[in-house]
């Protein structure tokens, strides 16, 4: 049965409101969309970073509200939390969306705050998880944990994930645009030579838990140092959810990565 997904998000804005944890909102570019919420943990730091970056397919609909419980209840494990809006679908380009993500993750660096640096993770979710995977790509984060990300951009355009999602955000099929896949696609662009770990669902009826297994795969081929941290009956939005079970996995995958950056 598919979830409610308007009422699940109202039930995440409510527990994000009940938590009052101040957030400072930083624009990195002139356009609406280019801006991140920065969130900082108790203490006088450096905090470790996570960039975190929403789904909802490169939906214009989509926004950063959607990751506030996540950038919330990361805050209070310890994680200073900048949250990326972009432009999506409808307000930008596939070019346009890249490179917002790209200026986004460096505008972190330019911010007044006692921020670790050198060990940003960003994490995705669904298309966010495309995005997280390819700032790790550019070489722009440390490591990347990806929440029921859409890993492989062709086999999703021809199954026509999300009625046709990648095709909008791409411009078009992968036969006539080889190029801007081959940039853009997380599956093409292994191995990263960063740490990575995909948290996915085995119910999700949005994006196939078989993505995460081949790039998994495919990664560790590659050699990279790639986790997959399954969740049992886990549906597209339990992984972004602070109060479901694969919260816990999401720390370990945040813990794993942690560990192997600094190491």
């Amino acid at each position: 049965m598919s979830r409610d997904v308007s009422g699940f998000f109202d039930e995440l804005a409510a527990w994000v409101a009940a938590r009052s944890v101040p957030s400072t909102s930083h624009p990195y570019g002139p356009e609406p969309e280019q801006h991140a919420d920065l969130r900082l943990p108790a203490g006088p730091g450096p905090h470790p970073v996570a960039a975190v970056i929403h789904g909802g397919f490169w939906r214009a609909t989509y926004t950063k509200q959607n990751t506030e419980a996540l950038a919330t209840a990361l805050t209070a494990l310890g994680w200073a939390t900048w949250n990326v809006e972009y432009r999506r679908a409808g307000s930008g380009s596939c070019a346009e969306t890249l490179a917002d993500v790209a200026s986004a993750c460096r505008a972190v660096h330019e911010v007044d705050a006692p921020l670790d640096l050198g060990s940003i993770v960003a994490i995705g979710h669904s298309a966010g998880g495309q995005l997280a995977l390819w700032a790790g790509a550019e070489r722009l984060v440390a490591g990347v944990l990806g929440l029921a990300p859409i890993s492989d951009l062709i086999s999703s355009a021809q199954e026509k994930i999300g009625d046709g999602a990648v095709l909008e955000f791409m411009g078009g099929a992968p036969a006539g645009m080889r190029a801007a896949y081959a940039t853009a696609d997380p599956l093409r662009r292994l191995p990263l030579r960063i740490p990575q770990v995909l948290v996915h669902g085995s119910a999700d009826d949005r994006v196939p838990l078989r993505q995460s297994r081949y790039y998994r795969d495919v990664a560790v081929a590659a050699g990279d140092p790639c986790l997959l941290l399954e969740q049992d009956g886990a549906d597209h939005f339990d992984v972004i959810d602070p109060r479901a079970r694969p919260w816990s996995a999401l720390r370990e995958g945040l813990e794993w990565i942690r560990a192997a950056v600094v190491t």
